[in-house]
């Protein structure tokens, strides 16, 4: 278990920045579900931004800041290891169910490009979208502090695309 004043010592280091003093975390490690929310989105009309959505892969939280011009980025690597278990558990959860979305989400929507199933297409790329978004924004309100996540239920019907 994390040492609470080894936590109020990390909250006083990320004051002041975009990282949220309530749990350690930043928002801008959705950017990187934003890229692939947009590129899913233009599949139905433009078949051939498949290949991107392809080429997307999941990115840890550390090296998603690694890999960004975020202001404060070596600041939210560190801070991560320190991330009390209450917000990190259910904040990896959410991110491993949006990699599965993604990951099954590109087989199906690739088929459907290559079965020529334009209608199923647009209705499939749409629920995915949606899907993330939900995703997302759990994900969001973990990032700031809430407790709140979805329901087995919620996320088995998420996952069931």
């Amino acid at each position: 278990m994390m040492d609470e004043a080894d936590f109020a010592e990390w909250q006083k280091k990320v004051e002041g920045t975009n990282i949220s003093s309530t749990t350690l975390l930043a928002t801008d490690y959705l950017n990187h579900f934003n890229e692939i929310v947009m590129l899913l989105e233009m599949v139905p009309d433009m078949p051939d931004m498949m290949e991107d959505c392809k080429e997307w892969a999941p990115k840890s939280y550390q090296d998603h800041f690694r890999d960004s011009a975020f202001s404060d980025k070596e600041l939210a690597i560190e801070a991560y290891d320190h991330v009390p278990g209450r917000f990190r558990r259910p904040f990896e959860e959410t991110i491993d169910h949006m990699n599965a979305i993604v990951a099954r989400a590109n087989g199906q929507l690739d088929a459907l490009i290559a079965e020529g199933n334009e209608e199923l297409l647009r209705e499939t790329a749409n629920t995915v979208t949606l899907s993330l978004q939900r995703f997302m924004d759990v994900a969001s309100g973990i990032i700031h502090g809430s407790a709140k996540t979805m329901s087995q239920e919620e996320i088995d019907a998420a996952l069931a695309l």
